[in-house]
């Protein structure tokens, strides 16, 4: 007699993948393996896994995966989810495949080694070792996915994806970090030197007005505001004026009102005059 096949598996690049509805809900993911009979052993732990839960109660075991992604698609339009998904990426390779309740500092120790380390890409590319806060920036975004499924995502059943949110330890930063200092004005003049014409003005206008990078380069004449009490004028930069990415805008989401001293406005009328041209 011939053995019947299990229903709901496809092959795509090599993989099995399930598609299956099981009462009247999708069951869709990969199995990991290029074998049938793995891949058909694999579906029935799935569908044991499910119908425990619908029986008995038990609760999903959900991925770190799983609430990476469901995190980035509640928080698409943030400003700032661009760079939470770069984290979240790098993330995934250590930890993406865990279950959320496998999450700790043991499960990380090997991402904050090869981060300091340190390692080479698949095209051959060196990629140098971080310091500390840029691997805590991205342990602080593992922390705020982990904070979502203990204190606000549900299942069916109305328990929380996590119990309790673990103590995650971020690495020291003040003594590995390098002090800022004001530069001196034999440094600044070195510095500036370096730079083209077009980069020494925009660096000019930034140090003598306090705009951040995109504010500079994304000034425009229309937010120009005569004040001719004073014979000057000042720029008013919209809150949502877009910044580096669509989305962004002034750090602090309100209006930015910049003043010119006399080394900005002198920037400012020698661009004027290369406009009139």
């Amino acid at each position: 007699m011939a053995r019947k096949t299990i229903t709901g598996l496809s092959q795509r690049k090599g993989l099995w993948h399930i598609d299956k509805k099981i009462n009247g809900e999708r069951l869709y993911e990969s199995t990991g393996t290029g074998d049938r009979a793995e891949a058909e052993r694999y579906l029935i732990h799935r569908l044991e896994q499910i119908r425990q839960q619908k029986v008995y109660g038990l609760r999903q075991v959900r991925t770190f995966c799983d609430a990476a992604t469901r995190y980035l698609l509640e928080h698409k339009d943030q400003p700032s989810i661009h760079l939470t998904a770069l984290c979240l990426q790098q993330l995934d390779p250590y930890i993406g495949a865990m279950p959320l309740t496998h999450i700790d500092d043991q499960a990380l120790e090997q991402f904050i080694k090869d981060r300091k380390a340190g390692h080479v890409e698949p095209d051959g590319k060196v990629k140098k070792g971080v310091s500390n806060r840029t691997i805590n920036i991205a342990l602080e975004r593992a922390i705020r996915v982990l904070s979502m499924c203990a204190r606000k995502w549900r299942d069916d059943e109305r328990r929380p994806w996590l119990d309790s949110v673990p103590m995650i330890a971020k690495l020291e930063e003040k003594r590995s970090s390098r002090k800022p200092y004001p530069m001196s004005w034999d440094e600044q003049s070195i510095l500036f030197g370096e730079l083209p014409d077009h980069l020494h003005k925009m660096a000019l206008f930034k140090v003598n007005t306090g705009c951040r990078e995109q504010e500079v380069c994304k000034l425009r004449w229309d937010w120009e505001i005569a004040v001719p009490e004073l014979g000057t004028s000042v720029f008013l930069i919209p809150a949502d004026f877009g910044g580096r990415h669509a989305r962004s805008g002034v750090k602090n989401g309100d209006e930015r009102l910049v003043v010119l001293n006399s080394v900005a406005k002198s920037i400012v009328e020698q661009q004027r005059e290369i406009n009139r041209e």
